[in-house]
């Protein structure tokens, strides 16, 4: 079948932010990697508790600021109002100019108290004085990152996820290498630091892209301050609300690890095992499916401007039937190979302890990723904001009473719970909204099958070191599952009757 030249598109830019998603994350999980063997445990757990307070900041500086541009400029052009762009885009800069700047000074001139009172260690306020000017930028670039998903032209946000992989990277490793007698706060000063740079030289760079992309075109006088507020308003205050109470959760882990019988590090330690090491592993092969999800929202902005019930209900199909059969088949390799990814990437049976238990949920996780995106592509964003507002109380609660009772585990059965509770929520609302399909064959039970067998036979046929499995080892036992996959995948399709494809990505 011809696709049509917007489906091409389409394609054409999920691949490149897939691709370039895809090199990100593998660059930031062999990172962190090496961040966790020269800085341990305990210091990232620190830089970890710091970014709850960063992370809140963050949210009230950028919160529903891209998505407000990619919705406000895609419904535009859908509308053929092009030259509306220019106005929603200088609407939203001064949106991101305002939160951003206000945030910045609180989190600056606040530093001292945030650290004593919130989060209970004094040594954190340089960290976050450090961290502070870095919301600017980040405001700026969400805002710019939004137009060119809302153009459909995405290079400029490859380009910008390239250099800013680059700049972290190089930044953090030159300042952690050149500190002496390294200790777990000198750690996360240095990450405090090398985030603050990367997020300035990142600006530059999406703002280079802009000039470029924009060259010789005019942009409209005035501005559409009043629509971008009327739209991020309900987003921000959504995410507000729910990034106070995820930092207050995070912020009483420590302090309920405690309660457990742990020691300050030992909490420390726990908490930066599970939260930066086995969730950044989990999270990982989601960057396939993130570029993708965030296409979504323009794609559904359209069809839904356009009144195109039918084309939203395919593209809804397709787009939950390729996730599920993708996270069916990531769930069993991370569960199967979730021993060796402990010890290979952190040395660290524990993370692959927490790889295993996390990894039965990565279906419901990366579907109900997807599914957000889908609603809030038609709209639907105030009834996310409330799912999200209950997920996150309800997390506070089961962290507070599961803790005590069973450490650093609890924390994981609150992460398992809850996101069945999100996405089931999710669902229903969808499925009132646009009567999808996806095939209990081809998306759930085929993938279940396949991705079993072609594990347990790609770790019976490699005699493996066990947990002391190398690197390389580990990456030819999971190309080898891979293609083993795919040939049972071909072989079904065979048998099913003249080649017939039945894995519709």
């Amino acid at each position: 079948m011809k696709l049509s030249e917007n489906s091409k598109r389409f394609f054409k830019n999920g691949i490149l932010l897939t691709a370039v998603s895809l090199g990100m994350r593998t660059v930031a999980l062999f990172f962190n990697a090496f961040i966790t063997r020269e800085v341990g445990a305990v210091g990232v757990g620190l830089y970890t508790v710091v970014m709850t307070v960063y992370n809140f900041a963050v949210t009230f500086a950028t919160s529903g600021i891209s998505l407000t541009v990619t919705r406000l400029v895609a419904e535009a052009r859908g509308e053929g109002k092009d030259g509306e762009v220019g106005k929603v885009l200088i609407g939203g800069v001064i949106y991101a100019l305002i939160f951003s700047v206000a945030a910045a000074l609180v989190l600056f001139f606040g530093a001292e108290w945030l650290s004593g009172t919130v989060l209970d260690d004094g040594r954190t306020a340089i960290c976050l004085k450090v961290l502070a000017p870095s919301l600017i930028p980040l405001a700026l670039i969400s805002v710019f990152s939004g137009y060119f998903v809302g153009v459909k032209r995405v290079t400029g946000n490859a380009i910008t996820q390239i250099s800013g992989q680059l700049f972290k990277v190089g930044i953090t490793v030159f300042l952690i290498t050149a500190v002496k007698n390294m200790s777990p706060l000198k750690a996360a000063i240095c990450l405090s630091l090398g985030t603050t740079l990367t997020e300035l030289l990142c600006f530059f760079v999406i703002l280079l892209q802009f000039l470029i992309d924009t060259k010789g075109k005019r942009i409209r006088q005035g501005n559409s301050f009043p629509a971008v507020f009327k739209t991020a308003a309900p987003l921000a205050v959504s995410a507000y609300i729910r990034q106070a109470l995820v930092t207050l959760e995070h912020i009483i882990i420590p302090k309920r690890l405690r309660k457990y019988g742990e020691s300050r590090s030992e909490a420390l330690a726990s908490y930066g095992t599970l939260h930066g090491m086995a969730i950044p592993t989990v999270l990982y092969p989601m960057a396939t499916l993130s570029s993708l999800a965030g296409l979504l929202v323009p794609e559904f902005a359209e069809r839904s401007a356009r009144g195109d019930a039918d084309g939203m209900k395919r593209l809804a199909g397709k787009a939950l039937s390729a996730t599920l059969s993708y996270a069916i088949v990531i769930s069993t390799f991370l569960l199967l190979f979730s021993e060796e990814l402990g010890y290979v990437i952190y040395n660290s049976r524990s993370a692959g302890v927490y790889i295993a238990v996390l990894a039965p949920v990565v279906p419901i996780m990366y579907l109900d990723h997807v599914t957000d995106s889908v609603l809030k592509g038609i709209g639907e964003q105030v009834y996310s904001m409330w799912v999200n507002i209950t997920d996150s109380i309800l997390s506070v609660i089961l962290v507070w009473l599961l803790i005590p009772k069973m450490g650093i585990m609890g924390y994981a059965v609150c992460i398992v719970l809850m996101e069945g509770y999100n996405f089931l929520l999710s669902l229903i609302r969808l499925r009132a909204k646009i009567r999808f399909k996806i095939s209990f064959i081809d998306s759930i039970l085929l993938p279940c099958v396949a991705s079993l067998a072609s594990a347990g036979i790609s770790l019976g046929a490699f005699r493996r070191a066990g947990a002391q499995s190398s690197i390389s080892l580990l990456i030819i036992e999971i190309i080898f599952a891979l293609c083993v996959y795919i040939g049972i995948i071909k072989l079904f399709g065979l048998l099913r009757g003249k080649g017939e494809k039945v894995y519709k990505p």
